[in-house]
């Protein structure tokens, strides 16, 4: 990242804590420590006394203390969390996106391990494993209780070694195990094709080191492919995040030089700051602009973002600005709503923190934390509805979850009872063989939100949504 980028550690703006959350490195010394309350420390002293005296059996002093930060971080928000020795390491390793597992992107519900998407290609993914699937037994071990980050951490190993995962699928209410051989995963997060003359799709699945790059890479090959290039629609539906300097650079290579792409705020004076689309707010190197490459007419080209519930965080930093700046069209489903900013600090040589810093928001002000980008343009996923997106977790969904500050609404009835009617149009759809419920591939020609997509940059009729509802109202960031 940039050296003029102020924010201390590492920072990280993915929605899937211990999954394959991206960050990027850089060093500032912090100043002098906050005063401690001495009476709870001293409190904290002996309750660890008394563990290690009168406990029925001895007990391991470090994973003590490591656990007591572990619960201490927990406790704050869903994204904040303590690394330890191992932990830290499969972090850092994904930076680069490659590591040894399944390929899986995963979050938590009612303390089980939730599929939100295998990673296309990936032993996961050839294994049948489905977005929504959850993960009850890892091996001979129950999930239920652990971390997400014990999960993933008994989930990834050695190449070539195998994993028993026991799945259970709620839509089909059964169970069912499924025995899987690691490998290195090597995530594709760029995708790409002319749909058609004169318009090109491109899906980011996530934001990682290479993701510029291959967008680069990319968009140049489709231009080559279709000089007269009419518009693009860029696709981020469920893509949950990843490198804050990437999503800055993805939204540079279609916005006026200089204008905000996204701001930051929060108790460190180094968490104030304001990110512009120019290069030195995201490249990585000197000299070396990574959109240098891009044809010109990707500034003007008339756009369609696609982006859903499992948009978050880094894609609700990119939509959020081109919908500002009045760049793109944005076109499906209300988004996750992660808008805050976590910056990884190391303690020691091998453990660290990762700690939510900041919130973000788009160039007008606002702040999409726990309430999510609203599109211009409602569509649902199917051309009968959106009959499975009120299943999907958000961010306001999430324990602890972090407000926007910007008058959050109370939990709301209406969403509960969508959350209901769901569950049983989930159950009817279970009854009809699989081919008939498989929602199609991204990029199909029966991907109903893509071509709905298209006729918006034709000028044609656009089939709404009659049924989806602003969950929260957007409002401007407080003076």
């Amino acid at each position: 990242m940039s050296h003029k980028l102020k924010i201390a550690g590492w920072i990280s703006v993915g929605a899937l804590a211990g999954a394959l959350t991206t960050v990027s490195l850089q060093t500032v010394a912090r100043g002098q420590m906050a005063p401690l309350p001495l009476e709870e420390l001293q409190q904290l002293a002996a309750v660890f006394s008394m563990i290690k005296t009168d406990y029925v059996e001895p007990v391991d002093e470090h994973k003590l203390i490591q656990d007591a930060i572990a619960g201490m971080v927990s406790s704050l928000d869903p994204h904040s969390q303590y690394f330890d020795k191992k932990s830290f390491k499969e972090f850092r390793e994904g930076t680069t996106g490659r590591f040894v597992g399944v390929g899986i992107e995963i979050s938590q519900e009612d303390g089980l391990v939730k599929i939100v998407s295998p990673i296309e290609g990936s032993p996961a993914f050839r294994a049948g494993l489905k977005s929504g699937d959850l993960i009850t037994k890892i091996d001979d071990t129950a999930v239920k209780g652990l971390s997400l980050s014990e999960a993933v951490k008994r989930m990834r190993g050695e190449p070539n070694t195998k994993v028993s995962l026991t799945i259970y699928r709620k839509d089909e209410n059964r169970s069912f195990p499924v025995t899987i051989t690691r490998e290195e995963i090597k995530t594709q997060s760029v995708k790409g094709k002319v749909i058609e003359p004169g318009y090109a799709w491109i899906r980011l699945s996530q934001f990682q080191e290479r993701t510029v790059e291959d967008f680069a890479n990319k968009v140049q090959e489709l231009f080559k492919q279709e000089p007269n290039m009419r518009g693009i629609v860029l696709d981020l539906r469920n893509d949950p995040g990843g490198l804050l300097d990437s999503a800055v650079a993805i939204s540079a290579a279609f916005l006026p030089e200089n204008v905000t792409v996204v701001s930051t705020n929060g108790q460190l004076p180094e968490s104030k700051f304001v990110y512009k689309a120019a290069p030195e707010f995201y490249q990585r190197r000197a000299g070396a602009d990574p959109l240098r490459k891009l044809p010109a007419a990707l500034k003007s080209l008339p756009m369609v973002v696609l982006v859903n519930e499992g948009s978050a965080s880094a894609s609700e930093i990119v939509a959020g600005a081109l919908q500002d700046h009045h760049r793109a069209t944005l076109l499906g489903s209300q988004t996750f709503g992660k808008g805050s900013v976590q910056t990884v600090r190391p303690l020691g040589s091998d453990t660290g923190l990762k700690l939510t810093t900041a919130r973000y928001y788009t160039p007008s002000g606002r702040s999409i934390q726990a309430k999510g980008i609203v599109p211009d343009v409602m569509v649902d996923e199917t051309a009968e509805g959106n009959l499975f997106a009120a299943l999907r977790t958000r961010e306001a969904d999430l324990e602890h979850h972090l407000t926007s500050g910007q008058n959050d609404p109370q939990k709301d009835a209406a969403r509960e009872k969508a959350r209901e009617d769901a569950r049983k149009a989930a159950e009817e759809e279970a009854k009809k063989s699989p081919a008939d419920r498989k929602l199609p591939e991204f990029g199909s020609d029966k991907d109903f939100q893509l071509v709905q997509a298209l006729n918006q940059l034709k000028g044609r009729p656009v089939l709404v949504s009659k049924t989806q509802v602003v969950e929260s109202k957007n409002e401007k960031k407080d003076n």
